[in-house]
């Protein structure tokens, strides 16, 4: 992160001259500004982002932004868009909060690594079907740590006489987000392993009790890490493929995820 001396920064920024491009780019994108950057754990950083024209938005737990995240000029701005979950959002304040991996050095790390406090935000969404199934009996989560961002808010509005059960897979324990209801999951640590096809989460999932009658399984990260878990749900535990829920954030080599 940008800032290792104050690893909070909070304020309100100057609003930056505008030209014809941000005219135009204000037609199809919500613009705010960056409030605050915290890193909550390893390599997350956490983006408080708001303004008047976020208190127009709606946002379901689960949804993402496309953000633009680099580039000059109008074109290439456009061209570098990044989606992430939406972690918290607030109406009432016009406030959303990201947490983008802090991982290699792409366009969307970068912005991450390096955003300050005034700087301009434009986004579009939030948007997205991977959200929460109300009347589910219970609810499953397995994914990474690209997962977390998407299943805290999901997480945080389920009650509390639902039962909830879940393997969220990451590197290092200096890497887990701080997850609602945390202590009715499993945290697995791959340590070097690949997250790619991983055979530590599959084998966590593996390893769940769950209850005799299908849930709803809400399954996020490495694409194919996703469709074995799904394989696991459906041909060894019988589930009907309508109760699996699944969204590919990633999968190596895939251009667009960094």
């Amino acid at each position: 992160m940008a800032h290792t001396d104050n690893p909070v920064q909070t304020g309100i920024g100057h609003r930056p001259s505008r030209g014809l491009g941000d005219i135009l780019l204000d037609r199809f994108f919500t613009t705010g500004q960056v409030l605050e950057t915290e890193r909550i754990a390893a390599r997350t950083i956490r983006l408080r982002i708001g303004g008047p024209a976020l208190k127009s938005l709606s946002c379901l737990p689960g949804q993402h932004v496309r953000v633009l995240v680099d580039g000059d000029g109008l074109l290439s701005r456009v061209g570098d868009l990044r989606t992430y979950s939406v972690w918290h959002f607030d109406k009432d304040q016009g406030e959303l909060h990201l947490c983008v991996l802090d991982h290699g050095d792409g366009p969307g790390a970068r912005w991450a690594r390096t955003a300050e406090v005034g700087q301009q935000v434009r986004f579009r969404g939030p948007e997205g079907s991977f959200v929460l199934y109300p009347d589910a009996p219970y609810h499953l989560f397995a994914g990474d740590e690209t997962a977390a961002p998407a299943f805290g808010p999901m997480l945080r509005v389920i009650p509390d006489a639902t039962p909830v059960h879940g393997a969220i897979e990451t590197a290092t324990e200096a890497d887990r987000l701080p997850l609602p209801r945390r202590d009715e999951l499993t945290h697995p640590l791959r340590g070097s392993a690949s997250a790619a096809s991983s055979e530590v989460l599959l084998e966590a999932v593996r390893a769940l009790t769950l209850p005799d009658t299908p849930g709803i399984a809400y399954l996020a990260g490495e694409a194919r890490t996703i469709q074995r878990i799904s394989k696991h749900l459906v041909h060894e535990r019988n589930w009907p493929r309508r109760a699996v829920r699944t969204k590919p954030f990633w999968t190596p080599g895939k251009r667009g995820m960094d």
